[in-house]
């Protein structure tokens, strides 16, 4: 048997590659639907390679350093979530992607692509996201603005473009990596035209990585303690112990700090709107974890 990485998957074949950069064809064994395991794209697994132009079979997925189900990747290490000034951003996708991404224990970064059509968005991500330990990034893969910079973020990283459809994630990586990743034009409703089906691992370099299919919806389903979440936003850290109550959920408490620091302008409005209404989703799923 022999350990190679997934690249690719579609159709119930999985693309493995090896250390030697040879591609081997897969199938996964039944056990991993009795064990209810899928494979993903970034998976460290070990294979059995077919004879001829027989399929190979994946035995063993090796374990994970993290994980995600959307975009369906794992043994990501930095989370570069794409936006763009069309379609217009949707603010709550994107710190639902930065809160999965900061569970996992992935570095995290914010691409403000198409930046020279329009700076609203860049400006935006700038305010609200000044203080939350997130470097922004402003781009354009069209006029090949700030990729050097982008570049030295993903030297050395495994990474996943992630975001809504339409925002240039395919073009964005072309620019960077000088590939020919296919891509589609922005509607004339601005949702853009899907045309990344399969996510899919890329080596060029010293760089790795996904290019994944866009999407407009993310569940926030994670189940947890709720006074736990603020531990992910770090632009709460400066306030930690300084409630009227303890422990403080940074909701509707009387002689929150948190809540002080928003209306002093040191806090983004926008953003603690999200954070508690993401805490209100945390406080359900906590309520019924039992039923």
């Amino acid at each position: 048997m022999t350990e190679g990485q997934i690249i690719e998957g579609r159709g119930g074949l999985y693309t493995v590659c090896d250390a030697e950069r040879n591609t081997y064809v897969l199938r996964a064994k039944k056990k991993f639907r009795r064990e209810r395991v899928t494979p993903l794209v970034g998976d460290r697994v070990v294979f059995t390679p077919g004879e001829g132009e027989e399929h190979g079979w994946l035995e063993e997925i090796l374990p994970r350093s993290s994980e995600c189900l959307r975009p369906p990747v794992a043994n990501i290490t930095l989370l570069a979530v794409v936006i763009a000034a069309a379609p217009a951003p949707d603010w709550l996708l994107v710190d639902k992607l930065l809160l999965g991404a900061r569970m996992q224990g992935m570095k995290t970064l914010l691409a403000v692509n198409k930046s020279d059509l329009d700076e609203a968005a860049a400006e935006a991500a700038k305010r609200d996201y000044a203080k939350a330990g997130l470097p922004v990034m402003r781009v354009s893969a069209m006029k090949k603005e700030g990729l050097s910079d982008l570049r030295r973020m993903l030297r050395g990283e495994t990474v996943c473009f992630a975001g809504q459809s339409g925002v240039g994630k395919s073009t964005l990586i072309n620019a960077l990596f000088d590939l020919q990743l296919q891509t589609g034009e922005i509607s004339r409703i601005e949702r853009g035209r899907h045309t990344t089906r399969h996510a899919s691992l890329i080596t060029c370099g010293d760089f790795r990585v996904m290019d994944t299919p866009g999407f407009s919806l993310l569940e926030f389903d994670q189940v947890m303690d709720p006074v736990e979440l603020m531990a992910y936003y770090p632009e709460f850290v400066p306030y930690a112990g300084q409630c009227r109550f303890q422990p403080c959920y940074h909701g509707s408490e009387p002689g929150c700090a948190v809540q002080q620091a928003m209306k002093n302008g040191e806090i983004s409005e926008a953003r603690l709107t999200r954070y508690r209404e993401l805490l209100d989703k945390a406080r359900q799923l906590w309520r019924e974890r039992y039923d």
